[in-house]
């Protein structure tokens, strides 16, 4: 049996400000602005008050899975305007010393198992990194492009056709937002 309708309602803190158009959600903090398209035909998104609304009638169980996540979504852009999102990197070599080093919009791996060419990693915009010796930190307020850029760093140290039990040389991410992975 159905339930009759769900609703949801995310608060918006204090200086944070939300705007609501045909599904467009543009949510501004002190950290930046995040818009993302939250439309779908059977759920209601609404501007309240003190913040988003959403809302389905009826729903079963594949809309109450994509309600539930339109209301992540908007979470965590509340979220990446009001905190932000970091992400670090652990680099990790036994067989050659490599070197990580940020060099305008890339993230610039050299001497990755001993390679001549440098590898290379795509920064996004809005997004800041920043590389020490053994730690590499990602930063923004959209997690989206926070953890678009921590994968592309890691996969840039991908090793295809080698034991992976002893070639673990790589940037592999150990932390989601503070929280050990």
């Amino acid at each position: 049996m159905r339930k009759e309708k769900i609703q949801e309602t995310i608060v918006a803190p204090q200086g944070v400000a939300v705007t609501v158009e045909s599904g467009l959600v543009t949510v501004k903090g002190p950290k930046g602005t995040v818009t993302r398209d939250l439309s779908h035909p059977k759920i209601t998104v609404t501007l309240v008050s003190n913040g988003i609304e959403f809302s389905v009638a009826r729903p079963g169980k594949l809309m109450k899975m994509m309600f539930y996540t339109l209301v992540a979504h908007a979470k965590n852009m509340v979220e990446g305007v009001t905190k932000g999102f970091v992400y670090k990197l652990k680099v990790c070599y036994v067989h050659f010393p490599m070197t990580v080093k940020v060099e305008g919009n890339a993230v610039v791996i050299s001497n990755f198992l001993g390679e001549k060419i440098p590898r290379k990693a795509k920064i996004l915009s809005g997004v800041t990194v920043k590389a020490s010796a053994d730690i590499i930190t990602v930063e923004g307020f959209d997690i989206t492009l926070v953890s678009q850029t921590a994968a592309n760093i890691e996969l840039a140290t991908f090793i295809n056709r080698r034991d992976r039990r002893r070639f673990q040389d790589g940037c592999y991410i150990t932390e989601k937002a503070g929280v050990p992975v």
